[in-house]
């Protein structure tokens, strides 16, 4: 469940999202950013969330706003290594 809020912590822009049951890390990469290797962006962006795997439902994450200029990672998550 994307939430309309969008937060600014110094120079980054967050948009927050509630978690549904059943969503993993890479899930929420997709849908925000179209490519499963940003869910390294989103675990170093939500630390206190690293450990779970698959989200029971209504965590909230600070997801980043990327520029289009930023560059996105070429290397997997750790877990996929």
């Amino acid at each position: 469940m994307r939430m309309a809020d969008i937060t600014n912590d110094t120079e980054t822009m967050y948009e927050l999202y509630e978690a549904v049951a059943g969503d993993t890390w890479d899930s929420i990469a997709f849908e925000f950013y179209t490519d499963e290797m940003m869910a390294s962006r989103l675990i170093q962006e939500n630390k206190e969330l690293a450990d779970i795997l698959i989200f029971d439902g209504g965590e909230r994450l600070a997801i980043p706003v990327i520029d289009e200029d930023e560059e996105i990672p070429t290397t997997a998550p750790p877990w996929r290594q």
